[in-house]
């Protein structure tokens, strides 16, 4: 009997026990939510009849990239230069590398000015590996404007065909063709990113009316052309803007500006602009303490070329000019642009400082003389 009870009793444990390890707690039934209480109107459709637009199952297919890429390769071509220039050790000469295009079946070439700057030797290779090396006297340059055109002694090549830069939009599809790193003739595409674009290159210099795009733009590609996709010379890849976290801003000159320029080249030999005839130099304090100049702002003459209008009006080394036209120029940039959309003959005011005194005198433009060779 005793035995009996002993054993009821483990039993009773071991179910007490095993019920608390198999029953799961009771979970309670989530409260509903409470009613809303609020007065607002309901809900009403915007448009009853409206239905979604169809979705269009066709587009527009671009023309091949490499269709208009072999149709205006055989008139690019690959410039190699050699410049001598002073060193520790006597005279170095340093190679260079850039791109042209031609313009004209009897050899002229279009390019870069900074291609062919102070270059003794220029030579010219065509798509189909012809060579030709163009005299330094058959070499036309615009430092302004960063052109030049070459002129070899070739016949029946090839020439691009032009396109009119003024009907670009940005987004356009463009190519750019040249010789980037001098590793012979490439072909990048690209869109327009932007136009109209000014870009300082130098000082004093300033590039306008420039085309901004998206194709890759590397050292070597200067001088080459930009084309549309009907294989059309729209601009002269001039620049880019490199730097960390800078990418896709290439620039052309476009053939807007860029035409007449070479016109003046070709049919003159130099480009004729209104000429006060004075190397200028942007002030800043820098300048201003190192020349003891009695302003920190203007711009400053420091050189005047003799019987020039500037030399007639009575300018001087180291005046600093403040005022050109009535307005108020504080780089020699802004003077030079001033001064180039002004015109042969006319007189212009210009206001100075010199010493503790401001004076004001008068030019008389005339046209600028041939360049130096």
């Amino acid at each position: 009997m005793k035995h009996f009870i002993i054993t009821l009793i483990l039993l009773s444990l071991v179910l007490s026990t095993s019920s608390c390890l198999i029953v799961a707690p009771e979970v309670p039934s989530p409260s509903p939510p409470p009613e809303t209480t609020t007065n607002h109107a309901p809900v009403s459709p915007i448009d009853t009849s409206w239905s979604p637009p169809p979705i269009e199952h066709t587009s527009t297919i671009l023309p091949s990239i490499a269709d208009v890429v072999e149709n205006v390769y055989p008139s690019v071509v690959t410039i190699s230069t050699e410049v001598v220039t002073s060193g520790f050790f006597g005279p170095q000469t340093q190679e260079g590398a850039g791109s042209g295009w031609i313009i004209s079946n009897d050899g002229k070439i279009v390019t870069n000015n900074h291609v062919v700057e102070g270059a003794e030797k220029v030579t010219i290779e065509l798509a189909d590996g012809r060579t030709f090396q163009a005299s330094p006297d058959n070499v036309r340059r615009d430092p302004l404007t960063d052109l030049a055109i070459i002129k070899i002694d070739a016949k029946d090549i090839p020439a691009a065909n032009l396109g009119d830069s003024r009907q670009l939009r940005v987004g356009d599809w463009v190519i750019a063709l040249g010789n980037p790193l001098g590793r012979g003739l490439r072909a990048k595409e690209g869109t327009v990113s932007g136009l109209k674009v000014s870009l300082s290159v130098g000082q004093g210099q300033t590039l306008n009316d420039l085309v901004e795009t998206s194709a890759a733009i590397n050292p070597g590609n200067s001088g080459g052309p930009l084309v549309n996709m009907r294989g059309q010379v729209v601009g002269i890849t001039s620049a880019k803007i490199s730097g960390v976290g800078v990418e896709g801003m290439g620039y052309a000159i476009s053939i807007k500006t860029a035409l007449p320029i070479i016109e003046q080249l070709i049919t003159k030999g130099y480009v004729t602009r209104p000429w006060l005839g004075v190397t200028l130099y942007t002030v800043d304090e820098y300048v201003a303490t190192v020349n003891r100049l009695p302003v920190d702002k203007g711009v400053v003459i420091i050189h005047v070329a003799q019987d020039s209008p500037a030399d007639k009006a009575g300018l001087k080394e180291l005046d600093v000019i403040t005022y050109f036209k009535d307005t108020e120029v504080t780089t020699a940039e802004e003077l030079l642009q001033l001064l180039h959309s002004s015109q042969v003959g006319e007189k212009v005011k210009i206001t100075l400082v010199r010493g503790n005194d401001t004076k004001t005198t008068y030019a008389s433009l005339i046209q600028s003389p041939p360049p130096n060779k």
